[in-house]
C-alpha cells in the first residue's frame, strides 16, 4: 500500500489542495492536469511512482478541490494560474523538480519552465501541446472565440463544458471504451456544476490563446536549455494531434516520443505503459 496524503496549502491567502506521495529527499515529480480535470486523475499513477519518486499533484485553482474565487476576486488567465503553482513549488519547497504536464497543465508547466529553466529536472509531456500543427480542427469553434470574443461565440462553445462533451472527452479514441471507468468524467463534470464553474472555463477557453502566442518562447526555451523530455501521446486525441508530439524533436532532437493506441485521457487506459515509461525516462544516468 502506498501512503498518499491529501493536503493543502494556503498560497497568498487561496487554498491550493494538492496530493502528496514517495519520500520528501526523492527525486520531485510534479503533476499537472488539464480541462476538465483534478489531481484525481493521477489516482492510480501516483502509487506506481511513490517508491522512486516524491510526487506532488496540485488542483489548479479553480478546478477540483482547491479554491474556487469568483470571476470577480480572480483573474481566470493561465498567466495567474502559472503564478499559484509557481509560488505553491516555493511554499513547498520544491528547489528542483520534474514535470508531466497533460492538456492545460503544459502551458502552465511550459510557463513555469521558462520563468526557472534552473528548476527544471526533465519534462514529461502527456498530450500536452507547444506546437501550432498539434492543434487539431476541434480548437475551430475556439479559435473563432479568439478571433471575435462575441457573445454569440462564447455561446458556441458552451457545449464544451457540458456533461456529455466530458464523456466524450474520456472515451473519443478509445479501443475498448469499457476500459474507462465512469469515475473520472463522472466527478469532472459534478465540478463542472458547481455555480459559476462553467463561466471560469468559458474564460480559460478564451485565454487559452494567449498560451498558442507563448508557442514560440516555450519553443526558444526547448532550443536554449534542452530539457531531458518525452512525449508519451495518445494518438487518438480529438484536440492535440501526434504531430504536435512529434514536433518537440525539432528543438529537442533526443526528446524521446512514444504514440499509444488510445484518446486525450491516456491515463484512464494505459497508466501502467507510462508509469513504466516514466520510470525509464527518469532513471538515474
Amino acid at each position: 500500500m502506498v501512503d498518499i496524503a491529501y493536503r493543502t496549502a494556503d498560497v497568498d491567502g487561496l487554498k491550493v489542495f494538492y496530493r502528496e506521495a514517495g519520500a520528501p529527499d526523492a527525486p520531485t515529480l510534479v503533476l499537472l492536469h488539464g480541462f476538465p480535470s483534478a489531481s484525481h486523475m493521477f489516482r492510480e499513477l501516483i502509487p506506481l511512482l511513490a517508491d522512486r519518486f516524491h510526487v506532488v499533484a496540485p488542483d489548479l485553482p479553480g478546478f477540483g478541490m482547491s479554491d474556487m474565487p469568483a470571476r470577480g476576486d480572480f483573474d481566470y488567465t493561465f498567466e495567474h494560474i502559472t503564478d499559484v503553482i509557481d509560488r505553491l513549488t516555493e511554499v513547498l519547497g520544491l528547489d528542483r523538480f520534474a514535470l508531466y504536464v497533460f492538456d492545460y497543465g503544459a502551458p502552465v508547466g511550459f510557463r513555469i519552465a521558462t520563468r526557472h529553466p534552473e528548476r527544471i529536472s526533465a519534462i514529461i509531456s502527456q498530450n500536452g501541446n507547444a506546437y501550432e500543427e498539434g492543434l487539431s480542427e476541434g480548437w475551430n469553434p475556439v479559435q473563432a472565440y479568439w478571433k471575435e470574443p462575441s457573445a454569440a461565440n462564447r455561446e458556441a462553445i458552451r457545449k464544451l463544458v457540458q456533461p456529455e462533451t466530458t464523456v466524450w472527452q474520456y472515451t473519443h479514441g478509445v479501443p475498448d471504451e469499457t476500459r474507462v471507468s465512469p469515475d473520472g468524467y463522472g466527478l469532472d463534470n459534478s465540478y463542472l456544476t458547481r455555480s459559476g464553474a462553467d463561466e471560469i472555463q468559458l474564460d480559460l477557453f478564451l485565454d487559452y490563446a494567449t498560451n498558442v502566442a507563448l508557442y514560440p518562447r516555450f519553443q526558444e526555451y526547448f532550443r536554449t536549455s534542452r530539457p531531458r523530455l518525452m512525449a508519451v501521446w495518445g494518438k487518438n486525441d480529438p484536440f492535440f494531434l501526434p504531430a504536435g508530439a512529434e514536433a518537440f524533436k525539432r528543438d529537442i532532437p533526443d526528446a524521446d516520443v512514444r504514440f499509444l493506441d488510445t484518446g486525450h485521457f491516456a491515463l484512464e487506459t494505459h497508466v501502467d505503459e507510462i508509469a513504466t515509461a516514466i520510470r525509464e525516462f527518469l532513471a538515474p544516468q
